[in-house]
């Protein structure tokens, strides 16, 4: 699938792997910037996309970014086909140590889905399952 991008040369979102469900971003800034405990920033990723109609675009956590630094996307970002703005990466440092942004860095993942459009309908009961209502941990949490 080719998807249309505006972008410098060495932005454009990659696969590191052939395989990997995600394409990297990296930060598109001027400066480095350091990104203290706790606290959360906003960084450009330089690049515009045009999805097909049938595309959403997900920006998710790199996971050596979440593992080694504690350092993760905040909230989910969802890039609608209609979208043509710049494609931003809100990010926040859950660890203890401050970590440092510098131009280029790959920052977040840039996961492509097909949409499916569901038809909701009120009914009074929903069908009954094995899981039931049960929520999170229900199944253990190991």
């Amino acid at each position: 699938m080719i998807i249309p991008t505006v972008a410098e040369k060495g932005f454009i979102p990659e696969y590191s792997y052939d395989n990997d469900a995600g394409a990297d971003l990296r930060a598109y800034i001027e400066n480095e910037i350091t990104l203290q405990p706790g606290e959360s920033v906003s960084i450009s990723s330089g690049i515009k996309i045009e999805l097909p109609v049938n595309i959403s675009g997900f920006v998710r956590s790199r996971s050596g970014l979440t593992r080694g630094h504690r350092v993760v996307v905040l909230g989910d970002g969802t890039i609608d086909p209609g979208y043509r703005g710049e494609i931003g990466v809100d990010l926040i440092n859950l660890g203890k140590k401050p970590y440092t942004i510098k131009r280029g860095d790959r920052i977040a993942q840039l996961v492509l889905v097909p949409i499916i459009h569901g038809n909701f309908m009120r009914v009074k009961k929903l069908n009954d399952s094995e899981r039931g209502e049960n929520g999170f941990g229900s199944s253990g949490m190991r």
